[in-house]
């Protein structure tokens, strides 16, 4: 009865009970993403959504998938995907909140123990 609770009101624990229902309706998958995300579209191709798979945090989708989410090409990734430089490296969602955040060196999150530290050195009065 919980689980139908939080579907029915919550979005963050996955697709709503309305949502899995108009997909369900109206929605056509064009393909999935390398973090198992589900994208769908209208059948007229005016609308398109993503099924988050897990928490549902915007920057866990690809910049490819972004883009044909926000009609900037409308070929989907899925059947022709787009070309990579050599430089690029691939996509991270935002960590940020995370116990995976960057923190840099000195920093309180990373629980050094004052004997490691060498770049800092109390102050001492006489």
């Amino acid at each position: 009865m919980l689980i139908f609770l939080k579907r029915l009101v919550t979005w963050w624990n996955g697709q709503t009970l309305g949502t899995q229902l108009y997909t369900w309706r109206k929605g056509m998958k064009v393909g999935e993403d390398a973090a198992g995300n589900a994208f769908y579209q209208s059948r007229d191709g005016k609308r398109r959504w993503v099924i988050f798979n897990g928490e549902a945090e915007a920057s866990r989708v690809s910049p490819d998938w972004h883009g044909w989410l926000h009609h900037t090409w409308d070929t989907p990734p899925s059947e022709q995907p787009i070309p990579r430089k050599a430089w690029e490296k691939p996509h991270q969602p935002n960590l940020t909140g995370t116990a995976s955040a960057y923190a840099p060196a000195g920093s309180l999150r990373r629980a050094i123990r004052k004997e490691e530290r060498r770049d800092y050195e109390a102050w001492i009065p006489e």
